[in-house]
C-alpha cells in the first residue's frame, strides 16, 4: 500500500522537505507521492508526511502499491 496526497494540498512543501526517500514531487496542480520511492517510512511509527501535513492531505491509497511490492 502506498500513501496520496488529496487536492486539499496548501502545496506547503512540508512532506516534500521532510521526505527521506525523495518520493514527493510537485505535480501539476498539487504535490503528488512516487509509490515505487515511497517505503512509508518504516522505520517511523507513522509516515513523516503524514505528521508534518498542517491540513491532513495525506492519506492511506489502497489501489497504490509500494516499492516493496514491485518487481
Amino acid at each position: 500500500m502506498a500513501y496520496k496526497i488529496l487536492d486539499t494540498c496548501i502545496i506547503c512543501a512540508k512532506c516534500d522537505r521532510i521526505c527521506p526517500r525523495e518520493a514527493i514531487f510537485i505535480g501539476n496542480k498539487i504535490y503528488e507521492i512516487n509509490p515505487r520511492k515511497c517505503d512509508e517510512c518504516k522505520k517511523e511509527s507513522e509516515p513523516l508526511c503524514v505528521i508534518v501535513c498542517p491540513v491532513n492531505a495525506i492519506i492511506k491509497d489502497n489501489k497504490r502499491i509500494n516499492n516493496d511490492n514491485q518487481k
